[in-house]
């Protein structure tokens, strides 16, 4: 499992194009977002940094990932 800290997360739109994102490196993914602690838990057996570029890619900052 990985948590990324993503900033600029405010509604549900953030919340559905973080969770696309995700998905589209691993259509299997598990995708947990938390608004109010910029936290999104990622589970998934995808490489961590492909995975921090699509979230990035879809326009929010990734400031710290960790794997669990």
């Amino acid at each position: 499992m990985y948590e990324l800290n993503v900033e600029g997360m405010s509604c549900n739109h953030c919340i559905s194009m973080v969770t696309k994102s995700v998905l589209g490196v691993d259509g299997a993914a598990k995708v947990k977002v938390d608004l109010a602690s910029h936290k999104v838990q990622v589970e998934s057996s995808a490489d961590i940094d492909a995975i921090k570029s699509a979230v990035i890619e879809a326009g929010y900052p990734v400031t710290g990932a960790s794997i669990s």
